[in-house]
C-alpha cells in the first residue's frame, strides 16, 4: 500500500487496520476538519468526530470528550493524520462497549463484530481466541493435527477456510447444535464440500444467536480476517455467557430482592447480568464505584482486585491495591486469577487499555469458574414462582432468533421485554412486507412516554389485521404490557406470513396466487412420492413424523446427495428419533435453509415448527429451479428462511435469503 496510488501511513500497524478506500475517506474527513479552523487539536476531536460513522452515531459529544481526556492530558496539542486514526480506533472500541449499555442495542458484541465500518484486527483478541480454540478443541480427532495454532501467524484464518473449525467451535459453544455427521471432514475438500461446510456454519451460527448479515461463504474462502475473527468472537462469547441465566445458574437469584426484581433480571441480556453480579460482589468488598462497562470502568484494575479478593481470598496479595501504577496492579490481578485456575483471556495491557471484548471474556470466565453465589439463600423459593413452559420457551427462542437474523437495529434478548415498545416489530413487519409501515407516525427509541409505545403497538396490531392475522381481542397495549400468550400468537402469524409471502413471490411457480399450508403439505408429499417412497404426511401434526424418516426422504428428493442413508437410524427408540432429528436440521442448514427449530420440535411434532421446516425446504427447492439434482453436483448458494437480506458481503457469491 505505498507509492502513487496509496495513502502513506508510517505506522505499519495502523496501515493494516484500514483499506485504502477507508483511508481516503478518513483522510478527506481529517482535511475538512483541519480546514475549518486552520488547525486541529485533540480538544477539537470530540465535536468534529460527530460526523463519523460508529463513533458519531453511538457516542455523545460528552462521552467522546471524557474518553479523549482520559487518553490525552494536553488537549491543546495538534493532531496529525496518524494521531487522528489512533483516536478514531480507540473511540470505535469504546463505542462498542457503550452500545452494550444502551437500551437501543443491548448486546453490542453480537452486532458490532460483523457490521463495523473498519476492518480492524486486534492482535490481542486474535491471540485470546486462538488460546480458547487450542484449549477447547485440542482433543478433537480431526483438528488435533492442526492444533495448537500459533497466534503470531495467520494460521487461524487458513485453518478456518474449510469450515470445519468453525462448525466444531459452534458445538463447543452450544453443544449439539450441529450433527457432526453432516460436516465434510475429508483431509482435502473440493470447493463444493467446503462451501457446504460454510453454509452449515453460517446457518448454525444464526441458530445460536450470532448476527451474520455481513458475511458469506466467499469471505471464508478469501480469508477475510476481520469477518472471520468477528464471527469467532461472537461464538466464543455466546459460550462464555451461556450460564448467565436463572435456568442454568439458579444461584443468580441471590442478586434479587423480590419477584419484581426477578422479572427484571430475567429480561436482562447476559452481559448486563454479569455486570450486576460483579457489582453485587464489589459492594460486599466495600468498593465504592459502580462498574457500568467492561472498558473504562475496569482499566485501573481496582475493581478486579476487589472482585478476586472476595471470590478467592486465599490468594489475596496485599500489594495489589497498594501499588499506584495501574499496569502493575493489572499484572498482580492476573497472577491472582492464574492461582484460581482462570484461563488467560487478556494481558495486563489489555486491561489498562480497556479492551471491552477481552475484559468481558475475562469476567465471564471468572463467573464460570467461581461465581461466589449461594444456594442457601431464602430467595431460592422465588424460583418456584417462575412461569416456565417448555413449549412456550422453545417458541420464544425460535421467534427471537428468527427476528435477530433479519438484522434489525436492536438485538432481541427476550421477546416479551424487548418488543414492548413496538419498534422492532415495526421493523420486522417492514422487512416481511416492505412499505407496509407508516414510519411518519412511528416513534423511534428510546421511548420514555408510555402512550408513544402504545401508538407503535397499535400500528403493529393494525398492520396485523391488514395482513389478515387472527387478532381477536388483541390491542396495542397488550404488547406494551408484555402479554406472553398474545405476543407468541402474533409472532407465529408474522413468521408464517413471511414464509407464505416468500413462496408467493416465486411467481414462476405460484403465478402470483396465494400459497397456503395445504399447498406446502401437498408439495412435500408429492416430492417424497416422486422418489418411489410410500411415506406420507397427513398433516403438520402427524405423529408419524417423529421418527424423522419423512423429512430425510424430502431432503433426499430435493437434493439426492444431501442425505447419507448409512447414517440414518430406524427411528424406533427415543434416542434414534433424536439422532435423526438432529441430522435433519444440520442437513437442511447445510443445504441452505436457515431454520430455528430444535430436535425436540421434530420428535414431539410441534405443528408450527414442522410447517416452518417444510416450507423452508420448499422455498430452497423452488428458489433453485436450475440446480442439477444429481449426486456430485452441489449447490453453493445459501438460502435462509428469513426476509431477503441485501447486506451480505460484496465478495459473497450467495443470496442470503431469509424466511
Amino acid at each position: 500500500m505505498s507509492g502513487h496510488w496509496g495513502i502513506i501511513v508510517s505506522d505499519q500497524w495502523l496501515q493494516n487496520q484500514f483499506t485504502q478506500v477507508e483511508l481516503r475517506s478518513l483522510k478527506a474527513h481529517f482535511m475538512s476538519m483541519r480546514r475549518e479552523s486552520g488547525r486541529l487539536t485533540i480538544g477539537d476531536l470530540a465535536s468534529k468526530m460527530s460526523r463519523l460513522k460508529v463513533v458519531g452515531e453511538n457516542l455523545s459529544e460528552e462521552e467522546r470528550a471524557s474518553y479523549i481526556q482520559d487518553l490525552y492530558q494536553n488537549t491543546d496539542d495538534d493532531v496529525d493524520f496518524e494521531l487522528f486514526l489512533k483516536v478514531y480506533l480507540k473511540l470505535q472500541s469504546f463505542a462498542s462497549s457503550r452500545i452494550g449499555s444502551s437500551p437501543k442495542n443491548s448486546t453490542a458484541f453480537l452486532k458490532a463484530a460483523t457490521t463495523t465500518l473498519l476492518h480492524t484486527i486486534s492482535d490481542s483478541e486474535k491471540a485470546s481466541y486462538v488460546a480458547h480454540i487450542n484449549n477447547y478443541l485440542a482433543e478433537d480427532e480431526f483438528l488435533k493435527r492442526y492444533l495448537p495454532i500459533d497466534p503470531s501467524t495467520n494460521d487461524l484464518f487458513e485453518i478456518a477456510k474449510d469450515g470445519v473449525l468453525l462448525c466444531k467451535l459452534i458445538n463447543v459453544a452450544v453443544p449439539g447444535t450441529i450433527d457432526e455427521r453432516a460436516i465434510n471432514t475429508k483431509r482435502l475438500l473440493n470447493p463444493w464440500e467446503r462451501n457446504e461446510n460454510h453454509t452449515l456454519c453460517l446457518n448454525s451460527a444464526k441458530a445460536i444467536g450470532c448476527t451474520v448479515v455481513n458475511i458469506g461463504t466467499q469471505d471464508f474462502v478469501e480469508g477475510r480476517r476481520h469477518l472471520v475473527l468477528g464471527l469467532i468472537s461472537q461464538i466464543i462469547k455466546i459460550q462464555l455467557l451461556a450460564d448467565l441465566n436463572l435456568k442454568k445458574t439458579p444461584q443468580l437469584v441471590e442478586l434479587i430482592g423480590d419477584s419484581k426484581d426477578m422479572e427484571e433480571l430475567m429480561s436482562l441480556p447476559p452481559e448486563k447480568i454479569l455486570l450486576r453480579w460483579m457489582n453485587f460482589h464489589l459492594k460486599k468488598a466495600g468498593y465504592k464505584k459502580t462498574v457500568t462497562n467492561f472498558s473504562s470502568d475496569v482499566k485501573d484494575a481496582e475493581a478486579y482486585a476487589h472482585l478476586l479478593n472476595v471470590l478467592a481470598p486465599e490468594y489475596t496479595n496485599p500489594s495489589t491495591l497498594a501499588v499506584k501504577n495501574p499496569f502493575e496492579r493489572a499484572k498482580l490481578v492476573l497472577e491472582h486469577a492464574d492461582k484460581m485456575g482462570c484461563k488467560r483471556y487478556l494481558t495486563a495491557r489489555d486491561i489498562v487499555e480497556g479492551s471491552p471484548n477481552l475484559n468481558l471474556a475475562f469476567v465471564a470466565h471468572i463467573f464460570q469458574l467461581r461465581n461466589g453465589l449461594s444456594t442457601q439463600t431464602k430467595r431460592m423459593s422465588l424460583l418456584e414462582t417462575l412461569p416456565y413452559d417448555t413449549q412456550d420457551s422453545r417458541e420464544e427462542r425460535a421467534f427471537r432468533l428468527w427476528m435477530n437474523s433479519l438484522g434489525n437495529s436492536t438485538y432481541i434478548n427476550n421477546v416479551f421485554e424487548d418488543l414492548r415498545n413496538g419498534w422492532v416489530l415495526l421493523e420486522t413487519l417492514d422487512k416481511v412486507s416492505p412499505g407496509i409501515v407508516n414510519w411518519k407516525i412511528a416513534n423511534k427509541p428510546p421511548i420514555k412516554m408510555l402512550f408513544k409505545k402504545v401508538e407503535n403497538c397499535n400500528q403493529v396490531v393494525k398492520i396485523g389485521k391488514q395482513l389478515k392475522f387472527s387478532l381477536v381481542n388483541i390491542a396495542g397495549n397488550d404488547i406494551v404490557q408484555g402479554n406472553k400468550k398474545l405476543i407468541l400468537a402474533y409472532l407465529w402469524q408474522l413468521m408464517r406470513c413471511n414464509i407464505l409471502q416468500l413462496l408467493k413471490n416465486l411467481r414462476f411457480h405460484s403465478h402470483g396466487k396465494e400459497i397456503n399450508d395445504a399447498d406446502i403439505l401437498q408439495w412435500a408429499n408429492s416430492k417424497v412420492s416422486s422418489t418411489g417412497s410410500q411415506i406420507h404426511m397427513d398433516s403438520f401434526k402427524d405423529k408419524s413424523l417423529a421418527d424423522g424418516i419423512f423429512f430425510l426422504e424430502l431432503l433426499s428428493s430435493v437434493q439426492p446427495r444431501a442425505v447419507n442413508w448409512g447414517l440414518v437410524t430406524k427411528g424406533v427408540t427415543d434416542e434414534e428419533e433424536k439422532m435423526n432429528a438432529t441430522y435433519i436440521i444440520s442437513i437442511a442448514r447445510k443445504l441452505g435453509c436457515s431454520i430455528f427449530l430444535l430436535p425436540e420440535d421434530i420428535t414431539e411434532v410441534n405443528q408450527k415448527m414442522i410447517l416452518t421446516l417444510t416450507a423452508s425446504i420448499m422455498y430452497w427447492f423452488l428458489k433453485h429451479p436450475d440446480v442439477e439434482r444429481t449426486a456430485g453436483t452441489p449447490d453453493c448458494d445459501t438460502v435462509s428462511s428469513s426476509t431477503l437480506d441485501d447486506s451480505s458481503s460484496d465478495s459473497s457469491l450467495e443470496e442470503n435469503g431469509n424466511m
